[in-house]
């Protein structure tokens, strides 16, 4: 019986050393691989965020970190299961950098993106009028710091509009010496421009306004803005509008 038992324990063990293998899985430890190609569309009090995606066939999603400046300290503030992400309730004129991971269904985490991704959130409005400025002076002009509708005349108007009988034609005037005007040519939309430009501003201080087309406005106190029209006649013009906050920064709606 001592002789028999000893065979049976002996055929037990060889069966444990023979499918222990099949039974064992090797923990995954391989973290996803780090996300691509982030870039950053400014938006007003917020930022919108875009990515390649991963084609890992165990990705779980992407963590979103956000910091004060390049080298940080970058706080976690989302994950998604998308190529995007939408950052909202920011600070106008305030500078964000941003990078993201990737993670795995088993937590495996990937080194943060190694782009320099940053945005600086600024105040937008649509379809806002204004009326030709000899006709009706006191709704012809627009002051970007109050984002409102001001007298062509007003101290801190920072362009008006009016129609000239001479060229038949209607323009956009800069009110302020020291303010400039460029015509960007026809846009499909208001965020194709989204880098003020370094020259090309117009020597006459004026621009015609046509409609589809998108101008950009250097103000007499150092701020970028930009205008795109949707509708314009002799009488009156209406505009879609941004305005960066932050002096001299030139970034409208920039994707990186």
């Amino acid at each position: 019986m001592e002789k028999l038992k000893g065979v049976l324990k002996t055929i037990v063990l060889m069966g444990v050393v023979f499918f222990a293998p099949c039974c064992y899985e090797e923990a995954d430890t391989e973290p996803p691989a780090v996300p691509r190609g982030l870039t950053s569309i400014t938006g007003d009090e917020s930022v919108m965020l875009t990515w390649y995606q991963n084609t890992e066939p165990d990705l779980a999603g992407y963590r979103i970190y956000r910091g004060p400046a390049p080298e940080g300290p970058y706080i976690l503030i989302g994950e998604t299961n998308l190529d995007y992400f939408l950052d909202y309730g920011l600070a106008n004129g305030y500078t964000y950098y941003y990078a993201i991971s990737a993670f795995d269904i088993h937590n495996n985490e990937s080194e943060l993106s190694y782009e320099t991704v940053f945005d600086t959130p600024r105040p937008e409005g649509y379809n806002e009028k204004l009326f030709d400025y000899s006709e009706y002076p006191d709704f012809s002009g627009w002051d970007f710091s109050s984002y409102k509708v001001v007298p062509y005349n007003y101290p801190h108007c920072d362009f008006y509009f009016g129609y000239d009988n001479q060229f038949g034609s209607s323009f956009l005037y800069i009110q302020n010496p020291g303010g400039l005007i460029q015509d960007m040519g026809y846009t499909s939309s208001f965020d194709e421009i989204g880098y003020a430009p370094t020259d090309g501003w117009s020597t006459s201080g004026m621009a015609e306004a046509i409609n589809g087309h998108t101008y950009v406005i250097w103000t007499w106190d150092n701020h970028f803005a930009k205008i795109r029209i949707t509708s314009v006649n002799s009488s009156y013009v209406v505009f879609d509008w941004a305005y960066q906050i932050d002096p001299g920064n030139p970034e409208l709606v920039v994707k990186r």
